[in-house]
């Protein structure tokens, strides 16, 4: 499974940064990408990023969030600034296209004064 971890309670306007380690196995020469849920809705894709460093994001958070990796430790981040209310849900990480059996708990993010 995928761990993602550093969400958080943060005001509007402010940043998180998320982490997901995963296994070599998921790691190696995946595409991985976070996806978030917002209570009642199916998951959406919100980044994404290539082996080489190419990227891609959901028009929602262009601008705003960053998403990362380490090849070397199997880990991707995801920078988010500017956070909104609307961004409050709860994050994970797998590979694009997803894993089914490779779903961790995700990290709740939540955007509140």
């Amino acid at each position: 499974q995928l761990q993602a971890s550093g969400g958080g309670l943060v005001q509007p306007g402010g940043s998180l940064r998320l982490s997901c380690a995963a296994s070599g196995r998921i790691f190696s020469s995946n595409v991985m990408g976070w996806y978030r849920q917002f209570p009642g809705k199916q998951r959406e894709l919100v980044a994404r990023i290539f082996m080489g460093g190419g990227t891609y994001y959901a028009d929602s958070v262009k601008g705003r969030f960053t998403i990362s990796r380490v090849n070397a430790k199997n880990t991707v981040y995801l920078q988010m600034n500017s956070l909104k209310p609307e961004d409050t849900a709860v994050y994970y990480c797998n590979t694009v296209p997803a894993r089914v059996a490779d779903w961790g708990q995700g990290t709740l993010v939540t955007v509140s004064s």
